[in-house]
């Protein structure tokens, strides 16, 4: 399975909205609905979305499902697109996410019928499978999500280190808990185990040894210190011995891969770690094999059950150290949802954690209403970031928004200089994903104003002083750059524009073509092409972008043009 989405159409009318969706999801294919091609495609694709009666969807679907761990996700579309349908696996197939993607993007209703959606609660079976946690025994899993969602939160026991949403409350009290984290059996506990698959089995053997005599031997070890077989991660031997028909048989039946190690590894960490030599040292030309494979496996980990000796195989388990959390410095654009980037889309879609300034965070409302968002004021830009990067430490994936451009004006440098000073260098992963920022939005909206050398500058003093911006405003306008201008005006500064006005005059003649876009991208979007002379502060708010032309700019109708110049080269 990919992320290919495939759209299927019955008519002409549905066939408009699908291809007007796939302008809107690039990984998408438009597709005459048939049989056969449903049939060859649900193997292969990550969503189907249905234009047409969600009746027929249903009976051309069924015989195809087989559970919601593989099946894609499937939406169903009416033909006037008011209503997108999330109907098969909307938690870990992503159908809900989708449908609110989607139905954000065509102003439709998005028909959501899961429970905890609903209620507006972090799915269970979504956190645990990112989270990589088992959850066992399956039969229990409905009535725990019940009992979450009328109570409104769950009494969790962990004995292993996992990010929690807010709504689960921590208990030490096996009795009243509905969710124990932990790798073993829990006396007095009778609810959901959440299994963090993260052990990794050393093991020493012969290579006549069947994988059911390794089976038997593994599964007596983890009886025997009430372990749970579903929280194995990966099987780790000597590289010689990691291609023994007995293993590989183990492997494919516990769907666990095997780590080859080499002698050199192991002897290295026998003498590193104080290990004691083993049986093994007879047969091979190593000192031990299931402790220091066990620990080399699980990559930076802790041996937490020394080597048994069971049935003539030799066994040790190590614990992985937790998943790292991961921060995404989101750059929303302008404020409508189909300049949002795919990249963009993609992370809002993963992140548990949504964090912003409140204007930003209504913007993307309809994408993020059922994570744990978290909303500050204009100027709590550490305070937003240092969040941001606190719950990265704990292990949440994690969205700081920011308007337009996170590199621009927004908060990227600002997470990057505070991971500097906080020394978080390498602690988890960061990705600034772009965005369009104002002054792209606002000159294509405006024609071509930007198409020779401009300077951005933010007319706001409150990180950098004002002398300084008046040094900048002079030196571009003396150099006849295009000037565009961010933050022109505010209730605290409505002399600043002005004074950049009269600076740039000294430059400029009066008759150069200023464009104002105001609210680009949102409801209340507006366009104005004036002049040096005529513009008018009153009309500039903290949501306006200012573009003011160089020497060769001229007004065409609607349009700012400055010329690149080839007119010249063409003569």
């Amino acid at each position: 399975m990919n992320n290919r989405i495939i759209i299927f159409y019955l008519s002409k009318r549905g066939q408009a909205l699908a291809e007007k969706l796939a302008d809107f999801l690039p990984e998408a294919q438009v597709k005459r609905f048939s049989t056969e091609k449903l049939k060859a495609f649900w193997p292969e694709v990550k969503a189907i979305i249905f234009i047409g009666a969600s009746g027929i969807i249903v009976r051309k679907i069924a015989p195809l499902l087989q559970s919601k761990k593989i099946d894609p996700a499937v939406l169903a579309l009416d033909e006037t697109g008011r209503f997108v349908i999330s109907l098969i696996s909307g938690h870990l197939g992503g159908a809900n996410d989708l449908t609110r993607e989607v139905a954000a993007f065509l102003g439709a209703t998005p028909v959501i019928t899961t429970a905890s959606d609903l209620a507006g609660l972090p799915a269970l079976d979504l956190w645990a499978e990112k989270h990589g946690l088992v959850l066992e025994p399956e039969n229990f899993i409905p009535q725990t999500i019940s009992r979450y969602v009328e109570e409104r939160g769950i009494k969790v026991l962990a004995e292993a280190r996992v990010p929690l949403p807010e709504t689960f409350a921590l208990t030490a009290n096996p009795e009243e808990a509905d969710l124990a984290i932990t790798y073993r059996e829990i006396n007095g506990f009778s609810g959901l185990y959440a299994r963090p698959k993260r052990l990794v089995v050393g093991m020493g053997f012969h290579e006549n040894c069947s994988g059911d005599e390794l089976f038997e031997a593994l599964k007596k070890v983890f009886t025997r210190h009430k372990l749970s077989l579903s929280a194995i991660k990966k099987l780790a031997t000597l590289s010689r011995k990691s291609k023994a028909p007995g293993i590989i048989a183990l492997s494919q039946k516990l769907k666990a891969p095997i780590e080859a190690v080499s002698p050199k590894e192991i002897n290295e960490v026998v003498a590193r770690e104080g290990l004691n030599p083993s049986q093994a040292r007879k047969h091979t030309e190593v000192l031990a094999v299931a402790e220091p494979a066990a620990l080399l496996a699980s990559q930076g980990g802790r041996l937490i059950l020394p080597k048994q000796k069971q049935d003539g195989v030799t066994i040790a388990i190590a614990e992985m150290p937790p998943s790292p959390g991961k921060l995404w410095v989101v750059g929303l654009g302008p404020g409508d949802i189909y300049e949002l980037t795919p990249r963009a889309r993609r992370a809002l879609r993963s992140a548990e954690k949504i964090i912003g300034y409140k204007t930003y965070i209504t913007l993307i409302k309809d994408l993020v209403s059922h994570k744990e968002v978290y909303t500050l004021g204009m100027t709590q830009e550490v305070e937003r970031a240092t969040l941001a990067l606190n719950f990265a430490l704990e292990g949440f994936e994690v969205a700081l928004v920011s308007g337009g451009d996170p590199g621009i004006y927004g908060m990227a440098g600002l997470v990057l200089e505070l991971i500097k000073e906080k020394d978080l260098v390498g602690r988890f992963p960061v990705e600034i994903i772009p965005g369009i920022t104002s002054a792209s939005a606002g000159a294509a909206r405006l024609g071509a104003p930007l198409m020779h050398d401009f300077a951005c500058i933010s007319l706001s003093d409150r990180l950098t002083p004002w002398e300084i911006i008046e040094k900048r405003l002079k030196a571009a306008a003396q150099a006849d750059f295009v000037i565009v201008l961010y933050n022109p005006r505010s209730k605290g500064r409505k002399g600043h524009l002005n004074r950049a006005r009269e600076i740039i005059l000294e430059f400029r003649p009066e008759d150069t073509p200023v464009g104002i876009a105001k609210a680009v991208g949102r409801k209340d979007e507006s366009l104005k092409i004036t002049t040096l002379s005529a513009l008018d502060p009153e009309e500039v708010d903290m949501q306006t972008t200012v573009f003011i032309g160089n020497s060769s700019s001229f007004i065409l109708e609607n349009f700012i043009v400055t010329p690149r110049g080839y007119k010249e080269k063409r003569y």
